[in-house]
């Protein structure tokens, strides 16, 4: 995520960065890589071990890949597609979910004088159609892995290999049971700085992603909604309704008195969305993720919900394309992981920019769970806060722009 609101990065690039335009020779400058716009703080790093490993175990066939056959899948903030560009490689197909990631990534790019050499594409077949390489952090969802397994077999060349890489710490051997599904062989690296590389090869019956799908039913504003929900492999809680977003959408009164569009931040599967559209025949909604996975969840959830002529969906970094002070209703269970790692620094950012987009008197209504405490940081940037629901879990609170 970007920096929190009124705040930004400092003018003079920090140690280790390389300027503008000023190609290193050599090895690949991994301490170069920033993750900014994504969070930054103590712990979290834009290059790991398992990059350099996936790097490693993959030199050989990487050095005779031609054009445009080389694809990177998950690569956070740019280590495995700018270090193979640094290598010699050309036209680097790269797919990142996170908006943030895709950013960084982007100027990571620029300062090393590699941005002619990457380029982002969605996660469809576009992005694999006859690669002979293909470089991939495995995701913490199992399903996300199942959508990029399937999609390389469909689309990538026969011969394609995927190195498929990550710290041992999040692999489990059902990892190994997905990629079998799509691939008729798997050989698995040895260990190294506790990281591990899966490499797969033959691809057979091969599939486009396809969303999973659930209903369920939840009480809005006093009524009763019947929901149907879409999600594609890894977005936060798949087909169905958390228990947090239930009490959250429980607590909501009713909106159809407010002007402008309702917003849910941090969309998800777009479950909030969809609910407001439905108790609100009237009103419009503005939805907003910056997970590219999230975001096309959401599009399937609002047109099998039969409101997509009522809702905007937009991969956004958290609410940067809505104008100051223009809307008056903010809802959000603000996510609490950067890729593997679970840090407290993303909600405060989020916070602080639906506090930017609030009107005077807007609420922003958020869900937390309740060991977070994070209703004296909800006073601090955004307004006086009070409690409107809780349960052993969970803790809702609205907190109104001054």
């Amino acid at each position: 995520m970007t920096a929190p609101h009124g705040t930004s990065p400092p003018e003079d690039p920090p140690p280790g960065d390389v300027p503008p335009g000023d190609v290193p020779s050599g090895a690949f400058p991994f301490d170069a890589l920033r993750r900014r716009p994504d969070v930054e703080a103590p712990g979290l790093v834009a290059s790991d071990a398992a990059d350099r490993l996936l790097l490693d175990e993959s030199a050989s066939v990487r050095a005779g890949v031609p054009a445009g056959r080389l694809v990177v899948i998950g690569d956070t903030h740019g280590a495995l597609a700018l270090a193979a560009a640094h290598d010699g490689a050309t036209d680097v197909r790269v797919h990142q979910d996170a908006l943030t990631g895709e950013r960084a990534l982007a100027a990571n790019a620029e300062r090393l004088g590699l941005a002619a050499h990457v380029r982002p594409l969605p996660l469809t077949a576009g992005l694999v159609r006859d690669a002979r390489v293909v470089l991939l952090r495995l995701p913490r969802a199992l399903d996300a892995l199942d959508d990029i397994a399937g999609l390389v077999a469909a689309h990538a060349a026969p011969d394609v290999v995927v190195y498929a890489g990550g710290r041992v710490k999040h692999m489990s051997t059902a990892m190994n049971d997905v990629l079998r599904r799509f691939f008729g062989r798997l050989d698995v690296t040895h260990a190294r700085q506790k990281s591990r590389v899966l490499v797969a090869r033959e691809p057979h019956d091969g599939r486009d992603p396809a969303p999973a799908t659930g209903d369920d039913s939840v009480r809005v504003a006093g009524l009763e909604i019947d929901l149907r929900l879409r999600a594609f492999g890894g977005v936060f809680a798949g087909a169905r309704l958390d228990h947090g977003t239930r009490l959250l959408l429980a607590a909501l009164p009713d909106l159809s008195h407010l002007d402008g569009p309702l917003v849910d931040l941090a969309c998800g599967t777009g479950a909030v969305a969809a609910a407001l559209a439905l108790r609100h025949p009237s009103a419009r909604v503005h939805a907003s993720d910056q997970s590219a996975a999230a975001v096309a969840s959401a599009r399937e959830t609002v047109i099998a919900n039969g409101v997509a002529d009522r809702v905007e969906i937009v991969r956004d970094d958290a609410l940067s394309t809505l104008a100051d002070a223009s809307v008056s209703f903010v809802a959000l269970n603000p996510p609490f992981h950067a890729g593997a790692a679970v840090t407290d620094r993303i909600a405060p950012r989020l916070f602080a920019d639906a506090a930017r987009a609030l009107r005077p008197g807007g609420e922003l209504w958020c869900v937390w769970n309740s060991p977070l405490g994070y209703r004296p940081v909800l006073e601090r940037l955004v307004g006086p806060t009070r409690q409107v629901a809780r349960d052993p879990r969970f803790t809702v609170t609205v907190s109104t722009r001054p």
